[in-house]
């Protein structure tokens, strides 16, 4: 800390030994070597090459289940699930965390002042483990709960290291992340799908790939669409007029 009775040169000191600390753990997080042992809990070089493509998951999916959230978000549970329960937690939260506020915090938030900045904006967070979970070999489940009620969503790491959105809400899906995407809360009826696709038609909006995931036949479904553009303004509010759509979220990545 900074006192008043230091000089400038003790001042800049400090401030380049600041700078190459945070460089230090870019480069780690990066998977270069670290030039010296970094003191923050949870950031271990020996191991984050192992945890990269989980920590791109965290922040992919905190970034999903923010946008879906909406409003303010005050509480996130963290679950890591199947071998991935086994690994050092904090660096997989902190990713999480990351991706929860990057649409509020844009590039203000990073690896190093994410909890910082989750704690000053009171949102609890809770780890949990379950390592009896074997979907896959590792996945990830995120509950945040906010002003606008409670979201979850769920993702694993496949081969290659190819990250998969596995469930939206606890309804079953199978979907890569993409840059613009739809998702929609709707009853399983006939004609819904393509109600959609002509809304968005009609709009110039070219859909890449689609998949529903439901619990029972003819009850309430998810469908999520990855689109080769973004929406266009005032076509969300004409989705959710479409008779059995509950809701649509438009979600950026």
């Amino acid at each position: 800390m900074l006192t008043p009775h230091l000089g400038a040169s003790t001042a800049e000191a400090q401030v380049n030994v600041a700078i190459d600390v945070a460089e230090q753990i870019r480069d780690v997080l990066l998977g270069l070597p670290a030039r010296s042992a970094v003191n923050i809990p949870g950031i271990f070089p020996d191991s984050i090459e192992k945890l990269k493509p989980y920590l791109q998951l965290a922040e992919t999916l905190g970034n999903l289940v923010s946008q879906l959230a909406g409003g303010r978000v005050d509480y996130l549970n963290v679950q890591l699930q199947g071998e991935l329960a086994n690994n050092q937690s904090q660096p997989v939260v902190v990713a999480a965390l990351k991706g929860l506020l990057s649409q509020a915090l844009r590039e203000r938030v990073n690896y190093v002042n994410a909890s910082i900045e989750a704690k000053e904006r009171g949102i609890r967070v809770v780890e949990t483990r379950d390592a009896s979970i074997r979907d896959y070999t590792g996945s990830l489940h995120l509950m945040a709960k906010g002003t606008l009620g409670e979201h979850t969503v769920t993702g694993a790491v496949l081969g290659e290291n190819e990250i998969r959105i596995t469930s939206v809400d606890e309804f079953p899906v199978n979907v890569s992340p993409t840059h613009h995407m739809l998702f929609t809360l709707h009853r399983d009826m006939p004609g819904i799908i393509g109600k959609i696709g002509s809304q968005l038609g009609s709009f110039n909006v070219n859909i890449a790939s689609m998949q529903v995931g439901r619990k029972i036949v003819r009850g309430d479904a998810v469908m999520v669409l990855s689109l080769d553009d973004p929406l266009p303004e005032g076509i969300l509010a004409e989705i959710i007029k479409v008779p059995g759509i509950r809701d649509a979220y438009t979600v950026n990545l």
